[in-house]
């Protein structure tokens, strides 16, 4: 399927949950990712690689993670699959699209580079886009962002209702309106990346208020709704069993600090909302300069949802990584940690909402960003292009993951990946493009793989293969237990075998260690 000169909106969420948004079977309102699955797909079995940065690496080489030398996160762990930092042997879709005479925009989050200064090799302006606006660590102040960058270079943020999520957005359509007015013959990439909804918990209050009570009764009958919500929608099967509350969890009514509970669910849902209000404003910016249909529109989330709850020792982390700000813009210290005493939202705060409603976000899965269990890799999928996909509202179930956006990129724009790029050689794209998934048939992906911090998994067709650092191998059926509660690994040993040296071939091909070998390197540095 060839359409030379289509533009291309690729949208990413930041620890988005599979059931948050409302077109998903959450109760958060977001009216405008919602009619854009109204009007396009929803693709039910699309995975992501379980953590942001290797997200990231794969979404926009087409590539594994550790291929591209993030393996892991942005530490140099002195292997070449763990460098933090892209290496040259992969190329971004933004880099290959220029050479198609498209112009390329960003707006957002990086997080792709262990170097927040200098050198700036790997910035977004220095790998294949025109135009940037954002953070290039990995979390910030949403009122007082750390790394805020135009092009390459840093800027403070000086409004004072200054919001991250509205600059994001706000700047993608001023990069789209610049666009229209001085290149009107050439098409666009555009890469809207939003640091929402990743903690710090921070959003305007009246739109937290918006939520104010909502989540009173609890994650138990908040995860209940969502469950049947997505059955009635057919979105899951009825057969996968909702898993019981994770065991960390209590139950609601033995909540001591339920007013602080809500509130950080309140937040977070603000956070969505906020986000999807921006998207809104970019896809009516592309309907004012008659460029809506021509735009294949493409959203997802960079993992689930995240269990991290921000105790204080982390502080010194985050302020390695210019995460976190000591002071807010009024000269008050801002307050760090999960504190009950303390309500969330505003910017002397800087709080998660943690494992409780991570578990809620995650519905009907288990399991966190971090781990391949399908509550860590399991995303919201939506694609939007009124020219080129005739079915409107529809579901495909498909498995299919990362590397497979570049190759439907690369497709539907008339584009070839590139052999050698700029001296270097370039390693063979992993993707398979999802255009025949468009038209309801097969994309040819026969088997998916994932790795982070030693969590494994390997699937093909109906069997799923998966394990946690250091623990057995389970096996489960997909078609009839997506939930993952029926291990089966027992009762098919030879499937295991088969599956797991399937992983192993897969995983020397593409630089994956033993985690326990990264640990030992990591504690040579720390000792």
């Amino acid at each position: 399927m060839e359409q030379v000169g289509t533009n291309i909106l690729l949208i990413l969420a930041d620890d988005l949950g599979f059931s948050d948004i409302g077109c998903y079977g959450g109760e958060i309102q977001t009216p405008n990712l919602d009619k854009l699955a109204e009007n396009g797909l929803r693709f039910t079995q699309f995975y992501n690689s379980a953590r942001c940065c290797p997200s990231r690496a794969s979404l926009l080489t087409g590539l594994h993670p550790h291929q591209t030398g993030v393996g892991h996160m942005t530490e140099d762990f002195g292997f070449e699959g763990y460098r933090g930092d892209l290496n040259r042997h992969c190329v971004t879709i933004a880099e290959v699209l220029k050479r198609s005479g498209y112009r390329t925009y960003m707006s957002g989050k990086w997080h792709l580079t262990r170097f927040l200064d200098y050198p700036k090799h790997n910035w977004p302006c220095q790998r294949g886009f025109d135009r940037f606006y954002g953070i290039i660590t990995g979390a910030t102040n949403y009122f007082q962002p750390t790394t805020l960058t135009c092009d390459n270079k840093p800027i403070e943020a000086s409004e004072e209702d200054y919001y991250i999520t509205d600059a994001i957005s706000d700047e993608m359509c001023r990069f789209l309106v610049e666009h229209q007015e001085k290149y009107p013959d050439s098409p666009f990439f555009a890469y809207l990346s939003y640091t929402a909804p990743h903690w710090p918990l921070h959003a305007p209050e009246e739109i937290i208020q918006k939520y104010e009570g909502l989540y009173d009764v609890g994650w138990d009958e908040i995860r209940e709704r969502r469950y049947k919500r997505m059955i009635s929608m057919g979105l899951i099967k009825e057969c996968w069993e909702l898993p019981k509350r994770d065991p960390a969890v209590p139950e609601w009514d033995k909540v001591k600090e339920k007013r602080w509970q809500a509130r950080r669910m309140e937040v977070y849902a603000a956070q969505v909302e906020c986000m999807d209000r921006g998207i809104g404003r970019v896809i009516q910016t592309l309907k004012e300069i008659d460029q809506l249909d021509d735009t294949l529109v493409i959203f997802l989330s960079d993992n689930g949802a995240c269990a991290e709850e921000l105790h204080p020792e982390a502080i010194k982390w985050l302020l390695k990584y210019k995460a976190l700000r000591i002071k807010a813009r009024d000269g008050r210290k801002v307050i760090f940690g999960n504190n009950p005493e303390i309500m969330p939202g505003d910017e002397h705060t800087y709080q998660s909402y943690g494992l409780p409603w991570a578990n809620v976000s995650n519905t009907p899965f288990r399991e966190y960003k971090h781990w391949v269990h399908e509550g860590g890799i399991a995303t919201p999928f939506i694609v939007h292009w009124p020219r080129g996909i005739k079915a409107k509202g529809e579901f495909r179930h498909q498995p299919v993951q990362l590397p497979d956006i570049m190759a439907t990129i690369l497709d539907v724009t008339g584009t070839d990946y590139p052999s050698k790029f700029a001296g270097y050689k370039i390693q063979p794209l992993e993707g398979f493009s999802l255009t025949p998934a468009f038209e309801g048939r097969s994309s040819g992906r026969k088997l998916l793989y994932f790795e982070h911090e030693g969590n494994r998994a390997v699937r093909r067709g109906k069997w799923k293969l998966v394990c946690k650092y250091l623990g057995p191998w389970e096996l489960y059926n997909m078609e009839k237990d997506r939930t993952e509660l029926k291990d089966l690994s027992n009762n098919h040993p030879e499937i295991v075998k088969d599956l797991s040296e399937k992983y192993d071939e897969w995983a020397k091909k593409c630089k994956v260690l033993p985690w326990e070998k990264i640990l030992a390197h990591i504690k040579t540095l720390t000792d």
